[in-house]
């Protein structure tokens, strides 16, 4: 699945460049005008990159990168600017920002810079916290959150794994023993009526019906 990418950018011609351009790549957009409402933007949005120009209304991107960095949230921030001065470059990444991009920029060099963003970001995530699929809902191991269209559900860890197990092994038949040894541990001496309770409870999330389960059967 193609990375999130959110465009925080008032210049309503520009913002329409970067959406053409970066959907005509596969990836999905999402679109912001203001600086005052760019850090409620990523937490709606969750995005793997954060395309942000720093003259805005409400805000400055500076303020919003420095914020950004303050809350523990390391999205990777690729700042878009007409100021081409070293002293401003420096600000930015001083306040935690990942690249920077001086206006007017060409397609190919914005796009590779998104592009090495990406692959190092991804490089830093342990396999376990990638975000993965199953049927229509995606799973993020970071928020420990399962997606389905517009609806967010909150998993347990014990569902989270049973999840990251499932995924692991599609189309197999698991155990009983199997999934309590693996999820609950081997030092586990309950017996698995917890396990039926669990699963009743996470065929629910992905929306499936009980009587007639599509994801876990």
């Amino acid at each position: 699945m193609k990375a999130t990418i959110l465009v925080v950018e008032d210049d309503p011609h520009i913002q329409l460049g970067l959406e053409e351009i970066l959907i005509g790549e596969g990836y999905v957009v999402a679109v912001c005008r203001r600086g005052d409402e760019a850090l409620s933007a990523i937490t709606r949005h969750r995005p793997d990159l954060v395309l942000l120009d720093i003259m805005l209304p409400g805000l400055s991107g500076y303020d919003v990168c420095r914020q950004l960095r303050a809350k523990g949230n390391k999205t990777p921030v690729l700042m878009l600017t007409a100021k081409g001065q070293e002293l401003d470059k420096v600000l930015g990444l001083d306040l935690g920002a990942d690249d920077y991009v001086t206006k007017p920029f060409g397609v190919r060099e914005l796009l590779a810079r998104v592009q090495a963003i990406l692959r190092r970001a991804s490089a830093q995530i342990p396999p376990g916290l990638h975000p993965f699929h199953i049927g229509g809902c995606e799973i993020d191991p970071k928020t420990f959150q399962l997606r389905r269209g517009h609806t967010v559900e909150d998993l347990s860890a014990r569902e989270l794994k049973l999840l990251q197990l499932f995924h692991a092994h599609p189309g197999e038949v698991l155990s009983r023993d199997r999934l309590l040894n693996e999820v609950w541990g081997c030092h586990y001496f309950g017996t698995t009526r917890t396990l039926d309770q669990v699963t009743v409870q996470l065929r629910r999330k992905p929306g499936d019906d009980a009587a007639a389960p599509r994801h876990l059967l």
